[in-house]
């Protein structure tokens, strides 16, 4: 835990890491999040009126969450402290609760508890904060990368406002950049670095949205530079690349992040759009995700999406897997590429998915229901003197391999229909065949 410190707290330590060396002092030079902190905005209105209250703020690494923060806290003159769930416990939450207490009662100063990672704290740590909440000793403000829905509780949730952060667009970035490149006190301004525009931006473009990232990188850049004459150092080229080449996209094989790209691959088959399914693939890949994972999923795509009008689908998505288990990592791949494009393009139809959820809610509802007793199968003597088997149409023996009229279900449930096949695909002729078999059925007679 850090305790309570003033939000303008100095950070000009040339050793500190330049990403908290350049961190916003105030709303106007925070950049992004124009969303919110734009002017008119109800969290903009109510930061330039002090009127403070609990708050998390969820949104990816880098996006500036914990400056945030800390501009709140020290433009409404609050005091700051900090809790980190990774390091923390309910002894910690308890002694920072106590502090603010003591400054409340004594100075009459109110405090900005800021929570690191609250996500990570499990639900009794949580519910340690909703009294002290509640009762103003403290103003809570977490931050987390995960979908609060998820990671929160409802208790602690029902007495904060969640606020979301969106990656940081390569323009605010730049900006970032260019103050880091020629501010000499918090910055780099005082090494001569020279850098053209077009670096600048392939840097921001690298830093994929977090702030924090493109600090690193341009620091890295900056030991990288070499002598350029007249006291000055060059980033060029052969520096931004190599620094660059190791950038890895944003993905978290797990959190929200990898759940909204998987869902975006998804409805892109679903949508028949075979060039952004290939999209979400590469992404994926690129970013890390396990490439059975995509394969298992594309398997699950075929039979929920595509089912019978086009059975080929699940037979090839399951040839990709295979090809992918033989090749591995990059050639198989392409198999797996293959497979989504082909699902993509294919005749779609979820009517398997409904039947099956239908007729799984008619079997967990309906009970234990006996078989019909011409359904049973009778190897025994004993068994046929109970009228196992009897009455039953051997279909093979009837005319068209049909017993018309014939009943398959437990008698208390009578007849159900689950599938309904599209009329797109194989399943058009499924269609067509399941009415002729449901006429003949019906223009049977009784019994």
């Amino acid at each position: 835990m850090t305790g309570g410190e003033g939000a303008g707290a100095s950070r000009d330590d040339p050793g500190r890491p330049l990403a908290d060396r350049m961190r916003p002092r105030s709303l106007d030079s925070f950049v992004g999040q124009r969303h919110l902190l734009g002017e008119g905005r109800s969290l903009r209105r109510a930061i330039d009126a002090c009127r403070l209250h609990s708050m998390v703020f969820w949104g990816p690494p880098g996006s500036g969450k914990t400056t945030l923060a800390r501009i709140i806290a020290g433009q409404c003159h609050a005091r700051f402290a900090t809790l980190s769930a990774v390091a923390s416990g309910v002894r910690d939450i308890r002694g920072a609760v106590s502090d603010a207490r003591e400054a409340l009662q004594g100075r009459g100063e109110r405090t900005v508890l800021f929570v690191d990672e609250a996500h990570r704290f499990n639900k009794a740590q949580q519910d340690a904060f909703l009294p002290h909440i509640e009762d103003g000793t403290v103003i809570f403000m977490g931050a987390t990368t995960e979908n609060p829905s998820f990671e929160l509780n409802n208790a602690l949730l029902s007495r904060v406002r969640v606020y979301v952060l969106k990656p940081l667009d390569p323009s605010d970035i730049r900006v970032l950049i260019d103050r880091a490149l020629s501010d000499p006190n918090q910055g780099l301004g005082a090494q001569g670095l020279e850098m053209a525009p077009a670096l600048r931006d392939r840097i921001s473009q690298a830093a994929d949205g977090d702030a924090r990232r493109a600090c690193n990188l341009l620091e890295i850049a900056s030991d990288l530079a070499t002598e350029s004459g007249n006291g000055r150092r060059l980033i060029g080229e052969d520096v931004v690349a190599e620094v660059a080449r190791h950038d890895v996209s944003r993905f978290d094989k797990g959190g929200d992040i990898f759940y909204e790209q998987i869902s975006a691959l998804h409805k892109s088959v679903r949508g028949s759009d075979p060039d952004a399914a290939l999209y979400w693939v590469c992404r994926m890949l690129d970013g890390g995700c396990d490439p059975a994972y995509i394969a298992r999923r594309v398997t699950r795509i075929a039979s929920e999406d595509i089912g019978n009008a086009d059975p080929r689908a699940l037979r090839l998505a399951l040839d990709a897997w295979e090809t992918w288990e033989r090749l591995g990592t990059p050639e198989g791949e392409l198999a797996i590429a293959q497979a989504v494009i082909f699902l993509a393009c294919a005749a779609k139809s979820n009517a398997v998915y409904r039947a099956f959820g239908s007729a799984m809610d008619d079997a967990r509802g309906s009970g234990s229901l006996p078989v019909p007793m011409h359904l049973r199968n009778a190897p025994t003597r004993l068994m046929r003197e109970m009228d196992y088997a009897k009455g039953y149409r051997y279909a093979h023996d009837e005319r068209d391999a049909l017993a018309a009229g014939e009943h398959y279900f437990p008698e208390e449930l009578g007849d159900r229909r689950y599938y309904e096949p599209a009329p797109r695909g194989l399943e058009k002729q499924i269609q067509e065949k399941l009415a002729w078999i449901r006429e003949r059925n019906r223009a049977a007679p009784a019994g």
